[in-house]
């Protein structure tokens, strides 16, 4: 996201003496939150980081992750000793540890095997043997693109998915007719898929896994099989709605498409390696229940190995996505923050639930999409589960119902990483994203409220 305008004129350190400034005013004992909102210091304190967080979360002043130990901070130095003067359960261990839980863990070990897949080129491989099974057909080729995309990004970062899959479509998309819309198309059902794709798993999407970690905090022990069960029916109708929309919109009238049919080499005695690490922990993260072993404990396997055995460098070390881990780790810390506080039941509390369960359903999916819509959906998740879980009931319908919403907004090139790569490929406009991103949405959130009626209630 680009910085804005405004911004560009004032210096950082205006933004850090108007922070502190901005601080200072809201501890004061007259200022409005006290009075108006009736708020002890605690929850005071605990207000003031949520608005402070959610202010450079959209804006992005600073980077996402410094935002994240920005909260830390403030939790430990502002927060904790409030708890402490309230007699209210208190000390600096549950911010540290929303640092480094059992789902970060789990992630850093969704990163090593992306990172592992890309270094010896599975993931390559296993998109080049799919499109070549397509044939020439564009419906096929653009059914295929879809499918390689979501499934990798199950199992991927969908941002390096992305980009692996514009090189792999490249030499096709050269071959297409300038005036043909259908490369238009093909180019969108990158971005799309992989957004969609990320559902269907807990390491698949930030989001997901704020939604798992919030919700085994409540005692709502969900597993990995289980997440797929919820989230996988509602992803596969989306996919399928996304290959009809792109048609719809991007005609390929009689156009064929060329696919090269190369031999593909025999898989070297690594790659063979490194696909049986792939299936392992799969297998391990699905059997958790059987085995003993938590989603965590699996992933930091996979690390220890990965790099132990030297499949992975320092090299592939430094060139993963660590700062990810941080936000998610921020915003954990900032849950712990509203719940410790006692903002989240407060806020619960004055919610008009006198009308109807659905309607504040329907109003936090609502607003799910159109906060991700234009912020990062790992900021959105992070801002609305923690008010989803403290509700009186349905913490789980209303979890999973907003991290799907948080991946299924994708209308504008900000939308999500994914959407900035294949902006930045020079192939799409914002009109041509902002086109089918929009149907999708529309169909994400019209998906998400059936399934939240009809679907997800099977699971309570």
């Amino acid at each position: 996201m680009s910085v804005p305008r405004w911004f560009s004129t004032h210096s950082s350190s205006d933004l850090i003496a108007g922070s502190v400034l901005l601080l200072l005013g809201l501890s004061l004992p007259w200022h409005p939150f006290r009075h108006l909102l009736g708020l002890d210091a605690p929850q005071e304190a605990a207000l003031i980081i949520l608005l402070i967080t959610a202010v450079l979360w959209i804006s992005e002043l600073i980077s996402l992750y410094v935002t994240s130990f920005l909260v830390l901070l403030l939790s430990i130095l502002w927060l904790v000793p409030l708890l402490e003067s309230a007699g209210l359960p208190a000390g600096k261990e549950p911010f540290f540890f929303a640092f480094f839980s059992d789902l970060t863990l789990l992630f850093m070990g969704g990163f090593v095997l992306s990172a592992l897949l890309n270094k010896y080129g599975l993931a390559r491989l296993i998109a080049n043997w799919m499109l070549r099974q397509t044939g020439g057909k564009p419906s096929r080729v653009l059914l295929g693109i879809i499918g390689v995309a979501s499934l990798l990004s199950m199992w991927m970062s969908n941002t390096a998915t992305a980009a692996m899959m514009f090189a792999v479509v490249a030499p096709i998309l050269s071959g297409l007719p300038e005036t043909s819309p259908f490369a238009k198309g093909m180019a969108l059902a990158i971005p799309f898929a992989c957004n969609l794709g990320g559902l269907g798993t807990p390491i698949g999407t930030p989001p997901n896994a704020i939604a798992l970690e919030y919700l085994n905090r409540m005692g709502v022990d969900l597993s990995f099989v289980e997440w797929m069960l919820m989230a996988c029916p509602v992803m596969l109708l989306l996919l399928f709605l996304l290959w009809r929309t792109l048609l719809w919109l991007f005609p390929p009238g009689d156009l064929e498409v060329a696919i090269e049919r190369q031999e593909t080499d025999k898989l070297s005695r690594r790659q063979y390696l490194v696909l049986a690490i792939f299936l392992v922990t799969v297998g391990a993260w699905m059997t958790g229940g059987l085995t003993g072993l938590s989603t965590g404990t699996v992933g930091l396997l996979v690390v220890i190995v990965c790099f132990g055995s030297n499949l992975l460098s320092t090299r592939d070390f430094r060139n993963i996505s660590w700062e990810i881990l941080f936000m998610l780790g921020g915003g954990l810390c900032l849950g712990v923050a509203l719940q410790s506080s006692g903002l989240t039941a407060r806020i619960a509390v004055e919610l008009p639930m006198d009308q109807g369960f659905w309607w504040i359903f329907g109003l936090l999916v609502l607003l799910a999409a159109l906060m991700t819509t234009f912020m990062s959906n790992t900021a959105t998740a992070n801002l609305l589960v923690p008010i989803a879980v403290s509700l009186p009931h349905n913490q789980l319908l209303l979890a999973v119902a907003i991290s799907i919403m948080c991946s299924g907004a994708m209308a504008l090139p900000v939308s999500t990483p994914p959407n900035a790569v294949a902006f930045g490929s020079g192939l799409l406009r914002s009109v041509d994203m902002f086109r089918a991103g929009l149907w999708i949405t529309l169909f994400a959130l019209a998906a998400t409220l059936l399934a939240g009626v009809f679907y997800l209630p099977l699971f309570h």
